[in-house]
């Protein structure tokens, strides 16, 4: 009898040591998906403990309507719209370049390309997101602005339209990559209905395969957005720092995320109004990217297709 229970007893504690394991590592992940959500909150309370006390000083409607913005100036006016509209117009000339070019790549490396190609062509085509911002910052200040310079002699050399292309051409990899994984994630049973149907290689890339990934694909292109709108070094390096209330992409301007380091890279007294500043446009480049979020989760679900 003693040796006919041992392999039970044995099974018996197996059982209970597995059961301890997986509730240790089932907190230590709970933990460490906890960490993203407290740094979110964490970051979010700093921001609106300085919103309020910069709020406190600056009226919130001269804030989000003024039109000037010289925070570092002897009468300082404090209309963050100059600002707002120089992120938006990197935002927007920079998606003009890298829609096209990125998700024209993810359907040529999803139906066109071999696998042999695919593979010598993605990899290249992704360290385009490994170079550092600042070094498209310079490319863009150094090789962009001279070429622009002669179809566009009066163009500044600080100006939002070479600081536009670099951006567009950091943010290329991340559309294409995210939209070609979307495209070959589609079932290949539906290219080959669409194929029996006697639509051709663009027809089916087009109304079939994109359609049925749109959902990703706009997830792609919201995510690269937000990218650009956050991005630092190369507006700062390549747009200028003259808050202007322009369209002209020829002209300099000011974005907020380089306001931000200007600021934060002077001798800002710690706790003054102008260092409040730097809370108040970061929180609002928050609620912009957040907002963009909200709009693109409503766009994915009402696209969404499952298989």
């Amino acid at each position: 009898m003693i040796y006919e229970n041992t392999p039970i007893k044995s099974s018996n504690k197996t059982l209970k040591r597995g059961k301890t394991k997986e509730k240790i590592i089932s907190k230590i992940l709970m933990v460490l998906a906890s960490i993203s959500i407290l740094t979110t909150i964490g970051i979010i309370v700093i921001l609106s403990k300085e919103t309020f006390l910069f709020f406190q000083e600056i009226s919130i409607k001269d804030f989000l309507t003024g039109t000037e913005w010289t925070a570092l100036f002897a009468n300082p006016k404090f209309g963050v719209l100059p600002l707002v509209l120089g992120t938006l117009m990197i935002a927007i000339y920079g998606s003009i370049v890298a829609i096209p070019v990125g998700l024209g790549s993810a359907i040529y490396l999803s139906e066109y390309a071999s696998d042999k190609t695919r593979k010598i062509v993605k990899p290249l085509l992704e360290i385009l997101a490994g170079i550092p911002s600042i070094v498209y910052g310079y490319f863009a200040l150094t090789f962009i602005t001279p070429i622009l310079k002669k179809f566009f002699p009066d163009i500044n050399v600080f100006n939002a339209l070479s600081a536009s292309i670099a951006v567009g051409i950091m943010i290329i990899p991340m559309i294409s990559s995210l939209s070609e994984d979307a495209m070959k994630a589609v079932p290949d049973e539906i290219r080959q209905g669409a194929y029996a149907l006697g639509a051709t290689k663009f027809e089916v890339s087009t109304k079939v395969v994109i359609p049925a990934a749109l959902s990703s694909i706009i997830s792609s292109f919201v995510l690269a957005i937000s990218r650009a709108i956050g991005e630092t070094m190369i507006v700062t390096l390549a747009a200028g720092s003259t808050p202007r209330l322009t369209l002209n992409p020829l002209e300099s301007v000011q974005t907020m995320t380089s306001f931000i380091v200007q600021v934060a890279s002077g001798d800002v007294t710690h706790g003054g109004l102008i260092y409040k500043t730097i809370f108040a446009v970061g929180m609002l480049l928050f609620l912009i990217t957040l907002l963009m979020n909200i709009i693109a989760r409503m766009i994915i679900k009402k696209y969404r297709e499952e298989y």
